[in-house]
């Protein structure tokens, strides 16, 4: 199968469950060709775990799911080292983190100390546990969602862990058309019960590599990293958005690209993956916050303020 039929299938069918979600489909594919980690952050019931589970079971490939709680341990997502009686030694045993596709379902429901032991395998594909390093596998991939509204029994995830999330995205409420069409869908089974995996861990990786080699011309190189930059000169920004940032924005771009069947990237394609790309990685000032701002709202006037680039790839 060639590179654009097996993106056109992946994304077939991952919308024939996620319905009228042309731009968070789109957005998910980009993340996973980039090997990033996505926060879906929505309302209950739109879709979240939906999603996740429908990319997962679109590949042949490893799918757990960790249910956050306060009373999850660090040990319960990374592993544990148990002493073998029989052997005299310690045995580790691998928690749910070694695999390629994790949800962690309402991750901001878990405390701060367990939310930081996926910092390590996020930011480096390995764990630590007990003073040894174990890999993990290449195509490891964390997708977390949480719900935005409901603060009781939450708690926030701190400015780290949201940086090393390459994307966070939104479901929405489907259109009247999609909900009918959710419905009747729904009526005897889910269709999540028949979805076939269309692609392999193999094939994916071999697709992952195809993302640095579309062009990021000069004009759009020094356009991303003007965008970056502005928004640690926003006057509601308390702190601007990282270096990892920068380069997120430039995968994000290359990707999206690809699954649109360009080689090159353009300024229009920037723009597109701005937000979900740079938004949560902000800190925004209380008093710009008690305004009702947010990090969208100071990536929506980064966008419009830095001068777009002219020349062949805009």
């Amino acid at each position: 199968m060639t590179q654009k039929k097996e993106l056109n299938a992946l994304y077939r069918n991952i919308s024939s469950v996620v319905v009228g979600k042309k731009e968070p489909l789109l957005l998910t594919l980009a993340t996973l060709l980039c090997r990033g980690h996505l926060l879906i952050e929505d309302v209950p019931g739109v879709g979240k775990t939906v999603l996740a589970r429908a990319l997962a079971r679109s590949v042949t490939a490893e799918f757990r799911r960790v249910q956050c709680t306060p009373d999850l341990l660090p040990s319960d997502i990374t592993g544990v080292s148990i002493y073998n009686q029989k052997t005299s030694e310690f045995q580790f045993c691998p928690g749910p983190v070694f695999t390629q596709f994790l949800l962690a379902d309402e991750i901001n429901r878990t405390t701060p100390r367990t939310q930081s032991s996926l910092l390590e395998c996020m930011a480096e594909q390995q764990v630590t546990v007990d003073g040894t390093t174990h890999a993990m596998d290449a195509l490891f991939m964390v997708i977390a969602t949480q719900n935005p509204v409901e603060f009781h029994g939450t708690f926030p995830l701190p400015e780290a862990q949201l940086d090393r999330f390459f994307m966070r995205i939104r479901m929405g409420y489907p259109s009247a058309q999609d909900e009918l069409a959710i419905m009747r869908m729904q009526n005897w089974t889910h269709p999540l019960d028949a979805l076939q995996s269309v692609t392999t861990r193999k094939a994916l990786l071999a697709l992952q590599k195809q993302v640095p080699e579309v062009e990021v011309e000069d004009s759009v190189a020094t356009y991303i990293t003007a965008l970056v930059r502005a928004t640690r000169e926003h006057p509601d920004a308390e702190l601007g958005a990282s270096p990892r940032g920068t380069v997120a924005l430039m995968k994000a771009s290359q990707a999206v690209a690809l699954l649109g069947g360009k080689d090159f990237v353009t300024p229009q394609t920037v723009k597109q993956v701005a937000v979900p790309v740079l938004a949560h990685r902000l800190i925004v000032k209380q008093n710009a916050v008690l305004a009702g701002r947010h990090g969208e709202d100071l990536v929506g006037d980064v966008l419009n303020q830095v001068p777009v680039p002219v020349g062949p790839a805009a």
